[in-house]
């Protein structure tokens, strides 16, 4: 459980960063992610998050395109690049990539700071043909120190499943931060809201925490993408966003991070106290 102990902190800046990556061209990619980091940098962000997969896009058609794409981490060259981005500007980024480990493949996301690279998540519930490519995460739901706070990562489907939140949150974490690439969900109605901003806003909500969602745009070898980042506060109600569901764009929410250790909700309940798990099974 976060302890509210200590001096305050101050509030930080967290940016989304919502563009369209296109498939296998990684330095082109690389470049308008370094760019639009550097522009919300100098806005004042201190933590910046880039979408799923953001190096080199997310249809992959063979195995074989799909290991030629992938990079080890942290030696590889993308992992680098961002840590030394995070260095020069003074920021934290979290951001999707294709991990290399061996032979074995993992849809992955990096989490780096000032002072280099911090730790790796790697996606634990695989969407559709991801799991001919990737094998499932096989790091558990790690939340890592930093000297902004204690963050957490999940990536896009991992959001469906309620555990994911509970387990970072009773691992610590103030704010998760989501590098995704949500598509429709069948049967949606035609100009209905992402599913995902209604399951990330409840999982804010009931777990008192910060999530900070970073989306794609754009439609890649067919597959059309729902854009719609936002910033969701521990009170389940938008700080940023939804973002459009087609366009560029960064969004910034003011975050105080001491938020998240207060889980009370009136005098009587508090979200983590009032867990039942006595009768959970």
């Amino acid at each position: 459980m976060i302890q509210a102990n200590g001096p305050a902190r101050p509030p930080i800046r967290v940016s989304c960063i919502q563009f369209a990556p296109e498939f296998g061209a990684v330095d082109a990619n690389m470049a308008r992610a370094s760019d639009l980091v550097r522009a919300a940098a100098a806005a004042g962000s201190r933590l910046i998050v880039l979408p799923e997969l953001a190096s080199t896009g997310y249809v992959f058609e063979s195995a074989a395109e799909a290991a030629a794409l992938a990079e080890p981490v942290p030696d590889g060259p993308t992992t680098r690049a961002w840590a030394a981005l995070a260095a020069e500007l003074g920021v934290h980024i979290v951001a999707g990539i294709a991990e290399s480990a061996g032979e074995t493949l993992y849809n992955a996301a990096v989490i780096v700071g000032p002072e280099g690279y911090i730790g790796t998540y790697r996606k634990a519930h695989l969407w559709d043909q991801e799991n001919v490519f990737f094998a499932k995460g096989d790091l558990g739901f790690p939340v890592f120190d930093t000297a902004l706070g204690k963050v957490g990562v999940a990536i896009c489907y991992d959001g469906w499943f309620p555990e994911t939140f509970r387990q970072l949150t009773l691992g610590g974490a103030e704010i998760v931060c989501i590098p995704t690439n949500w598509v429709p969900m069948p049967d949606q109605p035609e100009g209905e809201a992402a599913m995902a901003n209604t399951l990330h806003r409840a999982a804010a909500h009931s777990n008192g925490i910060f999530i900070a969602c970073a989306d794609r745009v754009g439609v890649e070898r067919g597959q059309p993408f729902e854009g719609q980042s936002l910033i969701i506060g521990p009170k389940g109600w938008p700080l940023a966003g939804p973002a459009s569901r087609e366009g560029t764009e960064t969004l910034s929410a003011l975050v105080d991070l001491d938020a998240a250790g207060r889980k009370d909700l009136n005098r009587f309940n508090a979200l983590l106290r009032d867990r039942r798990t006595d009768i959970y099974g």
